[in-house]
Order: C-alpha cells, then sequence, then structure tokens
C-alpha cells in the first residue's frame, strides 16, 4: 500500500470532486473544511497514522473554540456551530471514503467518531409586513441629517433590482446560490417561469407571479448592469454577478433599515414553503418547487402550518367564539 500524506489525500479528494463537476460552492465548502483540520494536523502527516481519537479532539475543539476570523478589519468572533461542525465531519468522512477506494488506508476511521447533533433550529417565516417594510425600503435610503439641513434621504440606484430580488425570493423559496446562478436566459417572460440549476445539477422550472415577472423585467430593462461574460441575471452595480456573501449584506442592510431581523434567503424560503401550504398547496408541489429529494424538510413545514391552522381555528372558530 502506497502511503500519501494528509495535504496529498485532499488534494487528490478535491480533484475527484472537481473532475465530478461539484458546483464551485460545494467544493469551496469542502475545502473550507479541509483546511481547518489542516490547520489542526501537520499536513505532512501519513494519512494512515491520523486515528479516530484524533479526530474526535479536532471536533471536541471546533466547538470550544473561536476562530479568528479572516480579514484585516477587526470583527466579531463567533464559536462553530453544530451544523457547521456537522458539515466538517462530512466533508472528512468523503475524505476517507476516498481515500479507501483508492487504496491509500483499509479503514474507514470516520464511521469510528459520532456524527454531530446540529441545533433544531426554530422555523421563524417573515410575516406580511416584514415583507411589504423590506420592499418599501428598496427605494430610498436611510434618513440622515446634514448640519443646518433638513433631513433627507435618496434613491437607491439598486432598487429595482433589489424588490425583484425579494420577490423573486418570497415567491419561489430558491436557495441563494440558485438565485445568484440564474442568467438572463433562464427568465422566461411569456410564460412567467425561471429555470433553476439546483443541487447536484438538478435543473427544475418554477412558475413566477405576474408582479414578480414585472418587476423582474422592470430591472432587466430600467437598471441591470450587463454582465457579458456570465450574462448573470443580477449584477452589481459594477457589473460584477452577485454572489452569495453580497446577497446576505444586501439582506441585512435592507433588514436593518426597517427593524426586520435575521434577514437572509433561507428565511425568505421558510416564507415561501410555510406560505404555500397555509394558501392550500400541496406537499409534493412544495417538495419539488424546493428542489428537495425527500418529503423530510417538507414535513418540517407541514407540522408548523397544521399548528398554525389549529391556533386559528381556535381564534375563528364560530362555535368556540359563540360560546356553542
Amino acid at each position: 500500500m502506497k502511503s500519501i500524506t494528509l495535504s496529498q489525500a485532499v488534494e487528490g479528494c478535491i480533484l475527484e470532486k472537481r473532475a465530478k463537476q461539484l458546483s464551485a460552492h460545494t467544493v469551496a465548502d469542502y475545502r473550507n473544511a479541509y483546511r481547518k483540520f489542516l490547520n489542526y494536523v501537520d499536513p505532512d502527516t501519513p494519512l494512515t497514522d491520523i486515528t479516530p481519537e484524533l479526530v474526535k479532539r479536532f471536533l471536541a475543539d471546533l466547538s470550544k473554540s473561536q476562530p479568528a476570523p479572516a480579514g484585516v478589519a477587526p470583527r466579531p468572533v463567533k464559536p462553530l456551530s453544530k451544523k457547521t461542525i456537522l458539515n466538517i465531519h462530512t466533508a472528512l468522512s468523503a475524505l476517507w471514503t476516498w481515500a479507501v477506494e483508492a487504496g491509500y488506508v483499509t479503514e474507514h476511521i470516520l464511521r469510528a467518531v459520532p456524527r454531530p447533533k446540529p441545533e433544531q433550529r426554530t422555523i421563524a417565516p417573515l410575516s406580511e409586513e416584514d415583507i411589504r417594510a423590506l420592499l418599501n425600503a428598496c427605494n430610498r435610503s436611510r434618513t440622515y441629517n446634514r448640519p443646518g439641513k433638513r433631513e433627507c434621504n435618496n434613491q437607491r440606484v439598486t432598487g429595482l433590482r433589489d424588490r425583484a430580488i425579494i420577490l423573486l425570493l418570497v415567491d419561489t423559496g430558491v436557495r441563494a446560490s440558485e438565485l445568484c446562478n440564474l442568467t438572463v436566459a433562464d427568465a422566461d417572460f411569456k410564460n412567467n417561469r425561471i429555470t433553476v440549476m439546483g443541487k447536484g445539477d438538478k435543473e427544475r422550472t418554477l412558475p413566477i407571479s405576474a408582479s414578480t415577472g414585472r418587476a423582474l423585467w422592470k430591472y432587466l430593462n430600467a437598471e441591470r448592469v450587463d454582465d457579458t461574460f456570465t450574462h448573470r441575471l443580477f449584477t452589481t452595480t459594477e457589473g460584477k454577478p452577485l454572489d452569495r456573501k453580497v446577497l446576505l449584506k444586501l439582506l441585512k442592510r435592507l433588514g436593518q433599515k426597517v427593524d426586520v431581523h435575521n434577514c437572509n434567503p433561507h428565511r425568505f424560503r421558510h416564507t415561501f414553503a410555510i406560505s404555500f401550504l397555509r394558501n392550500g398547496g400541496n406537499a409534493y408541489a412544495l417538495q419539488m418547487a424546493l428542489g428537495h429529494a425527500t418529503l423530510a424538510m417538507v414535513n418540517k413545514y407541514l407540522a408548523l402550518a397544521q399548528a398554525d391552522l389549529e391556533a386559528a381555528h381556535k381564534t375563528a372558530s364560530p362555535v368556540a367564539n359563540w360560546q356553542l
């Protein structure tokens, strides 16, 4: 059996992931996980010398430590969430799966390392009032004061784009990466639908409302900076393709303007799913719209929608209200 080092194994595994044409986002997640492990273990360590106990200590230390954020500007440090640590465990498991299949090791040590249990996060959809406030925030900047002059605000140059983004997120429930990867050709205004490339390169076509279609059309014809390289649907003011980090910053800034907390792309996805079920949509149609392989996540939305229905019934039931 040929012996290789940890860094060589990481390089070989990443090459395989790229050869399988995984998305750039997925490959970047693998790289990030392996970078953390390489910072913890000497990169020249023979792969066969790494034990389950070492991996357990690494994951345990991640849950306690607060890694310093990259960059020069000081920013608050945050401990890694259990979900992030689970993702790192998954990435390491993929590394050892590759190594076993390639014949570099005989034992899949990650099978002896328990999978971390992620936090059960509350599903908190945005309200109608939240959405309307965010849409209003797209048009004008924050009100500000100037010495000796009255309060004022300005027309936002990205107002049409940001309105189109919010409507598309809440109208379809697409993931952040799916929205950022949309091209102009993916928007079908004649039939009011968009074509999305989801996880695993699985394509799906989603209907959009007439209002969302009009917002997209206005943005494309009045404000969008042409991106001659990728023809991405959403671009920055410099014509660069919008990415997930820029999208998250945009939504957070809009949320701060109108006191909508935790304003992030995934919360719009929750909002779409819950509203879809509340308004009579069925679970299988929702599964297809969200691009889920199973009904597991949809069942969580169903449970929440059912709880809402029961709460509404207690308030609105004629029998209860009339005390019959």
